[in-house]
């Protein structure tokens, strides 16, 4: 049986309605509650439901770096505190109590509970949020990263562990 519009849980409306956004807008680093709210609006996906309900998902029930209420979802991040909220990305810092039985809780739409025209979305997802995290590494600028191999020549001609033990006994 498909799904419909009608079928949807609310946070997975809102997930489908902030995905929309971040396509519209791919420079954006994330939205504001209104913008959210008219985009639920415009897509038919607020029907039915009352704006306080909305407005807590997107305050605290969705958003992983807020302390969760009742619901413990991580579909969402606030980029700022009180700021815009965008999708939540693979690395982004959750609120333990956000963790359901040590597994971490929902943070996108299941692909049979969502209507076939959204499905695209979850790919689009997939590489959008892998995206992200690659344009993010600059392996060849990171000052960690080129520490890599530094000191070696300290042993070069010598076991790390016959180094080590060397130091040992010069402390005595």
């Amino acid at each position: 049986m498909p799904v419909t519009t009608s079928d949807l849980r609310l946070a997975d409306r809102i997930w489908i309605a902030v995905a929309l956004l971040h396509q519209e807008h791919p420079g954006r680093e994330g939205f504001s509650k209104d913008e959210i709210r008219r985009k639920l609006d415009d897509l038919g996906l607020a029907k039915g439901t009352d704006r306080g309900s909305v407005n807590a998902h997107l305050k605290e029930h969705l958003v992983a770096n807020v302390p969760p209420s009742t619901s413990k979802y991580r579909m969402l991040y606030q980029t700022m505190p009180g700021g815009n909220l965008r999708l939540f990305r693979p690395g982004d810092f959750t609120y333990a109590t956000r963790y359901q039985r040590r597994k971490p809780s929902k943070s996108v739409p299941k692909r049979e509970e969502i209507p076939q025209h959204y499905r695209p979305l979850l790919d689009w997802y997939d590489t959008w949020s892998k995206g992200i995290l690659n344009a993010n590494a600059n392996w060849e600028q990171d000052p960690l990263i080129g520490l890599v191999g530094s000191g070696r020549h300290i042993w070069a001609d010598e076991h790390a562990d016959e180094y080590v033990e060397n130091l040992r006994r010069e402390d005595t």
